[in-house]
């Protein structure tokens, strides 16, 4: 790996850590403040889905701003606004000011997150690619797991855990100023059409999907439901982080796998192993196996990414692989809001167990669409 393609790797992996710290701090920090405030379960889960709404509407901006500007300013300025947005947090009121917050955090968080993940799968190119993203996936992971650890120093009460998440993203902009991406930046031709993307790669689009509604239905609602079920804020939030480091302990494995075995066999195998742990966690709250079940949750819903981006990085480059990211950034936007909303009705209709049960029915829906995927896909090599 040369010199500046392994800088550029570096950089954009410290950049997107770091937002990701800021990110898995705002998830739990709104939904516990809306929570302790008497907001409905729906009511959090619809103000949790203007963030994915806001991200699906940034797709159609993603490609014209690196074409405009030039992928590192546009990624610097997202990241400015994303920084202002969270400041205003405070400020406004909890209930319909919030949700105009939300949608704009989206919008601007999808910016910057497809455009350095575009820069990460590029730079990981080579036959450790999928080990390589699996590293960065863990990282990532970590970050997210620290954010609402910040919950127990800081509280939710007051501005103070808005003014570290604003504070911890701009330190991210430090990495940035080291990549150098002329690839794309020097390209000429029209970038390809988020439609164009899924025409070529609905599979994989399926699969980010799925992983967003687990994600998203979690980041939000996992320390209300620990809250519901007995737990203090606190430990509430410590929930959400086993959930989140469990990626960190399982994503080198999953790259191995990728690297060595059919990548469609291996994400239905994570999606398997989601939808068990999920189901088990009603019948292992309280006891010391939450902790490993959420672990191993979190690991193999987050090791379906990992591989779909390693058969994005296979198959596509240049603005083809901005817009892959930018159409991966709506696809988890879809299945975040999709996963929003089924986390609050489930939880008002059903009780609190009604999370881990709907999110345990979702990944049986992809497990049976992988197995479907693979079977046609091994059909069709065998003519």
């Amino acid at each position: 790996m040369d010199r500046q393609r392994l800088i550029n790797l570096l950089a954009a992996t410290a950049a997107i850590t770091v937002f990701g710290f800021t990110f898995g701090l705002m998830f739990p920090l709104l939904s516990l403040i809306m929570e302790s405030r008497g907001v409905p379960s729906q009511w959090i889960g619809y103000n949790a889905a203007m963030h994915p709404i806001g991200i699906v509407l940034s797709v159609f901006v993603i490609p014209v701003a690196v074409r405009r500007f030039g992928a590192k300013r546009a990624v610097i300025g997202a990241a400015l606004l994303t920084a202002a947005v969270i400041l205003c947090y405070p400020f406004m009121p909890i209930f319909w000011g919030w949700f105009i917050l939300r949608l704009l955090q989206g919008f601007f968080v999808s910016i910057l997150f497809a455009i350095s993940e575009a820069w990460i799968v590029r730079f990981a190119r080579g036959p450790w690619r999928s080990r390589i993203l699996a590293l960065y996936t863990s990282i990532l992971a970590l970050s997210f797991g620290g954010g609402p650890a910040i919950i127990s120093l800081t509280g939710i009460e007051g501005a103070l855990p808005f003014l570290a998440g604003a504070a911890v993203l701009l330190v991210a902009m430090i990495p940035i100023l080291f990549v150098r991406d002329e690839e794309v930046d020097s390209e000429d031709e029209a970038p390809l059409s988020v439609l164009g993307f899924a025409r070529k790669a609905p599979i994989l689009l399926f699969a980010v999907g799925m992983f967003g509604i687990l994600d998203a239905a979690n980041l939000s609602f996992l320390p209300v439901y620990a809250v519901k079920k007995g737990f203090d804020q606190e430990m509430a939030a410590m929930a959400l982080t086993a959930f989140i480091i469990g990626n960190t302990v399982l994503q080198f494995p999953i790259g191995w796998c990728a690297d060595h075995l059919p990548k469609r066999p291996v994400m239905a195998c994570c999606g398997a192993l989601s939808g068990v742990c999920s189901l088990l966690v009603p019948f292992v709250f309280g006891s010391w196996a939450l902790w490993p079940v959420l672990t191993v949750m979190g690991a193999t819903a987050a090791g379906i990414y990992t591989v779909a981006l390693a058969e994005l990085g296979e198959r596509f480059s240049g603005h083809e692989l901005v817009t892959g990211t930018a159409a991966f950034s709506t696809m988890w936007g879809l299945g975040a809001l999709a996963g929003s909303l089924l986390a609050g009705w489930s939880i008002a209709g059903l009780g609190p167990d009604g999370l881990p049960f709907s999110m345990a029915a979702v990944f049986l829906v992809f497990v049976v669409a992988a197995a479907a995927s693979t079977s046609s896909a091994g059909r069709r090599a065998g003519r």
